[in-house]
């Protein structure tokens, strides 16, 4: 998940269908996929280190709490250049800027895939969170330019449908393709498939102008409207949590002996994560604030049972779906309440979510490699308890801005508004 969305006037959007034939109700769905792949490359190069940490430090000579920082250094580099790249190249034509950034892909997994150099893999791994902060920079806003006003929310919808994806299914794919044919082969499939992409892109996506000088975003501002604030401590604090464990999952598993097991714990998450997933996007609107406590106590209970209970194998799996199922919803419930808060700036709100949640899985990969190295994997559960006491009392407290029962949706409105998409990232996503 990464940085300020694409601002661009609506009135660059295409045109609303009330005045237009039947042609402009249709929204472009094989440009559309298109973006879908790249959220889906986007997030999965983010996280496959997670399922692929054990052979991958014993290829590069390095202690598995070093290569961790594999997922750290990827998110430094997406909160570092971020926001000042989106500004140095907001006037670019956004469909150059767009095959630059997946461009920056194919070369850093190319690199990752073959250098046999920590120091190398670790400047490729920044120069993958580099080309992310572009992505996202433009992502949702390109895909709100294809189509029509009425279908803008729905066309978001398809071009985020690219994280779910790589949460339930990419992960675990990669990681049971890293142990089958090795972690190289898993990096070089995701070039191959960035390549092709690429292909898609030039063919099928349309072409729209870049940002003039005053339509970008103005951050500070946006901290003093009530309710950002609580939304943004909630995200740093719970993608803290969230990261030390996920980003060390790999190791804290076969530390139990169960690392051969990994890719299929990670599909059992993946899924009860879809289901969370739709779970929020149906109930949202109602259930704003109780969905997120409910999240956060799910990820609690799962991390309770991995400290305490964690020699029994089926309460492992069972923990699993119970860390989905609090996780799943998360980016959607988070990056919907920051816009709600947000209002008129809602934009720069959502910048700075993506931009603190970046800095939060870095911080996640960093402290999660020292939990690692001076009390064991198997303090990770209990430093994810901690974490998420603070975060269920800040949405609580934020009951009136921030975290309302109900979303300010008016009915009309929420009949016809389709489901909110899940947020950029992901660690997202996962």
């Amino acid at each position: 998940m990464s940085t300020a969305p694409d601002t661009a006037p609506a009135a660059a959007a295409a045109p609303d269908p009330k005045g237009g034939g039947e042609e402009q109700q249709k929204l472009p769905l094989f440009a559309l996929l298109a973006l879908a792949t790249a959220v889906f490359i986007t997030s999965l190069t983010e996280t496959l280190p997670a399922g692929l940490l054990p052979s991958m430090s014993q290829d590069l000579g390095v202690s598995q709490s070093a290569t961790g920082q594999t997922v750290t250094v990827y998110a430094i580099g997406t909160a570092l250049t971020a926001i000042p790249l989106t500004a140095a190249t907001a006037g670019w034509r956004r469909k150059k800027l767009l095959l630059t950034a997946m461009g920056g892909f194919a070369l850093a997994n190319t690199v990752t895939a073959v250098s046999s150099v920590y120091e190398l893999t670790m400047v490729a791994r920044f120069v993958a969170g580099v080309a992310a902060g572009l992505a996202w920079a433009l992502l949702a806003g390109y895909a709100r330019r294809m189509a029509p006003v009425h279908l803008q929310g729905k066309a978001m919808a398809i071009a985020m449908a690219g994280i779910p994806v790589a949460l339930s299914l990419g992960v675990p794919a990669g990681t049971f393709l890293g142990d089958w044919l090795g972690w190289r082969v898993a990096f070089l499939s995701m070039t191959v498939l960035t390549v092709v992409l690429l292909v898609w892109i030039f063919v099928a996506v349309p072409d729209f102008p870049g940002q003039g000088r005053g339509e970008r975003p103005k951050m500070l501002r946006t901290l003093r409207i009530p309710g950002v604030s609580p939304v943004l401590f909630v995200t740093l604090v719970f993608v803290l949590a969230h990261t030390i464990l996920y980003a060390y999952i790999a190791t804290y598993l076969k530390d139990l002996g169960l690392g051969g097991s990994t890719g299929l714990i990670l599909l059992v998450f993946g899924a009860a994560s879809m289901a969370s997933i739709w779970i929020v996007g149906a109930q949202i609107n109602r259930r704003l604030r109780g969905l997120t406590v409910g999240g956060a106590l799910l990820v609690a209970v799962a991390s309770l049972i991995l400290a305490l209970l964690s020699d029994t194998t089926a309460l492992v799996y069972v923990a699993a779906v119970l860390w989905g199922l609090g996780w799943g919803g998360v980016p959607t419930l988070l990056q919907t309440a920051v816009g709600d808060a947000g209002g008129p700036s809602a934009d720069s709100a959502q910048a700075m979510l993506v931009t603190l949640w970046n800095v939060a899985m870095a911080g996640g990969g960093i402290v999660g490699g020292i939990l690692l190295d001076t009390l064991g994997s198997e303090s990770f559960p209990w430093a994810v308890v901690l974490l998420l006491l603070p975060v269920i009392a800040v949405v609580l407290y934020a009951r009136h801005a921030g975290f309302p029962a109900q979303r300010p949706v008016a009915p009309a409105e929420e009949e016809k508004a389709p489901a909110p998409a899940p947020a950029a990232g992901a660690d997202a996503t996962v």
